[in-house]
């Protein structure tokens, strides 16, 4: 039996996992039926610069809408761009509707960006507070095909 190693995020739970999205009201009706939910309301986030969000090292204003599906074991959250500079919009324009990302509660985040950062994973998408709540983005579309979410205080 081999030994386990440490997670550079800290933990081997998925907290969720995010799709972009052109119509959140329509996909949230479409995923609400397959399982067997309820409608999930959604909500806009506040803008950018009220919560320090930065994208690829320069602030943002980019908003969104959000949805949570709460299941027994994960959260599937659907985003829907709002216009502004952010990854979401980015998935979106180059993907189209597509996973964005998979989420890790996580502590420390400025340590596991740093830890992630020396194997090329670099951080490109951030806002919150570091105090109440912070999401943190990293691209590890090249080492691992997607983006990573970092989420603490939350």
């Amino acid at each position: 039996m081999s030994e386990k190693k440490e997670s550079l995020l800290g933990t081997r739970k998925v907290s969720q996992i995010a799709i972009v999205v052109r119509d959140i009201e329509k996909t949230s009706r479409a995923w609400a039926e397959v399982l067997g939910l309820d409608v999930p309301k959604w909500f806009a986030t506040q803008p950018g610069s009220e919560v320090g969000m930065t994208f690829r090292g320069e602030p943002s204003d980019a908003r969104a809408k959000l949805a949570f599906f709460h299941l027994d074991n994960i959260t599937i959250e659907l985003i829907e761009p709002m216009g502004g500079k952010s990854s979401w919009q980015e998935a979106l324009d180059n993907n189209g509707e597509s996973v964005h990302h998979i989420a890790f509660n996580v502590s420390d985040t400025e340590g596991r960006v740093k830890a992630l950062a020396t194997r090329g994973i670099e951080k490109f998408h951030q806002g919150g507070d570091p105090k109440t709540g912070q999401y943190t983005y990293v691209d590890a579309s090249k080492q691992l095909g997607l983006v990573i979410e970092m989420l603490e205080g939350y």
